[in-house]
């Protein structure tokens, strides 16, 4: 089957173990958290069974992701050190955002963090033995103190507040770019999420929310997070900076907004939404 005729959206099937006797198979190659390219072939797609045979590397662990109608799907790390294949490069998972589809952008986010959880749990926290990966589910366990150890996902929420027609928008501290999003926070413990809502908005501008209505979540792989989406409104408070996340934050009427995330996160589908919601 060739990548191009893949519906990811309709066929994927995920798994932790492979079928038996497949004739074919896609691979995600990826070393020291970069994805392995093609040379001149856009937009990206996992190498096919014989173009992972030749590519002459050898793989320090394979994974297995799921399926497309039975043909099976690999994560496989390579050893950092390797010589770059020739016709091919790594680049960044952030260089696939806008580039791919979102379905593929999905599946090359899951790829990276097996592979990043199998290698950061290949020896036990607790104990310091070497775990060993189990045939059932996704999870390594030591041996010795039976410690188990699965893929780690970090809760975090991201609020749209609205004042009116108006949308609070943000800078972070770090950005490099006059970039402006939706504030975000990860979700600390014995915290519910409407309550890191709450928190987080209070801690990073200083004003109070109410109304809140989930909207959607979204896989970010950056590292691990699982993006809890909300609005909100505006209840009371001025803008008050927390300088060391916020760098900038102003109301900004849904007309006339700055330089604003893409589609391919869940931010924009927020300030989207609202959009709609108030035009219509």
């Amino acid at each position: 089957m060739k990548w191009e005729l893949v519906d990811l959206d309709a066929n994927f099937i995920s798994g932790v173990v492979p079928p038996k006797g497949a004739k074919d198979s896609f691979h995600i190659v990826i070393s020291d958290d970069e994805v392995l390219t093609i040379d001149d072939v856009h937009p990206w797609r996992p190498l096919n069974q014989d173009e992972w045979r030749w590519l002459g590397v050898e793989s320090i662990a394979d994974h297995y992701l799921g399926h497309i109608h039975g043909i099976p799907i690999y994560a496989n790390e390579i050893d950092p050190d390797a010589n770059n294949p020739v016709g091919y490069e790594f680049d960044t998972l952030w260089a696939f955002l806008n580039q791919v589809e979102q379905p593929v952008f999905y599946l090359v986010g899951r790829a990276k963090q097996i592979v990043e959880w199998h290698r950061n749990h290949h020896f036990c926290g607790q104990c310091g033995n070497v775990t060993e990966s189990s045939n059932f589910d996704r999870s390594r366990k030591c041996p010795s103190c039976k410690q188990m150890f699965y893929p780690r996902l970090s809760p975090s929420i991201i609020v749209l507040i609205n004042k009116g027609e108006d949308i609070l928008l943000a800078k972070n501290a770090n950005s490099r770019t006059n970039f402006y999003s939706t504030l975000a926070g990860f979700v600390e413990p014995g915290e519910s999420i409407e309550e890191t809502v709450h928190r987080e908005v209070m801690e990073e501008v200083g004003i109070r929310v109410k109304n809140l209505k989930y909207f959607t979540s979204q896989s970010w792989p950056f590292p691990n997070s699982l993006m809890l989406g909300f609005h909100a409104e505006y209840e009371s408070g001025d803008i008050v900076l927390q300088p060391d996340e916020i760098a900038d934050a102003q109301w900004f009427h849904y007309t006339d907004l700055p330089h604003r995330p893409t589609m391919v996160a869940i931010s924009g589908w927020l300030i989207n939404d609202f959009i709609r919601r108030v035009s219509q």
